[in-house]
């Protein structure tokens, strides 16, 4: 994996934009670019009022537009504030089928003060598509992009 390329080419696309869905969706599209095996790749940002999950900017198929905050494998991240990897979302209790497609998932949180603000979501039609390795460079790609951008709700 390039993670210093991966995290040079999204701190350049956000950095002279202001416009959150913008910015997301261009990130979407190059996390994509980077994931092969993925069959889909976005956000959810956290709406405190309603206390879900919003569907944000992605790249695949059409998604569940709201995720209660105890529900699914996003819930679950959101709840634990950790990074979520479920090698075979089948057998994860209360996992959500958006896609049927799924076979695997990766969920990494995005924090301001401690404070789920975002998710970034991946699913892969692959059982165990991600290596340890994997998960813990994807994790550092995101405290790293979103270390200096706010996620302003």
């Amino acid at each position: 994996m390039k993670k210093n390329i991966i995290i040079a080419q999204a701190k350049s696309l956000i950095n002279d934009e202001n416009n959150l869905y913008a910015n997301l969706a261009n990130l979407s599209a190059l996390f994509k670019e980077y994931l092969p095996d993925t069959n889909w790749v976005g956000f959810y940002l956290v709406d405190f009022e309603s206390k879900n999950l919003v569907l944000g900017p992605f790249q695949g198929k059409v998604a569940c537009v709201r995720i209660p905050f105890n529900k699914g494998v996003c819930g679950k991240c959101y709840t634990d504030k950790k990074t979520i990897y479920v090698e075979n979302v089948h057998e994860f209790p209360g996992h959500i089928a958006c896609d049927s497609a799924s076979n695997s998932e990766l969920v990494i949180p995005i924090l301001d003060k401690d404070k789920v603000v975002a998710l970034l979501d991946i699913d892969s039609v692959k059982f165990n598509r991600f290596s340890e390795e994997e998960i813990n460079s994807w994790t550092n790609i995101v405290e790293e992009i979103f270390k200096d951008f706010k996620i302003k709700k």
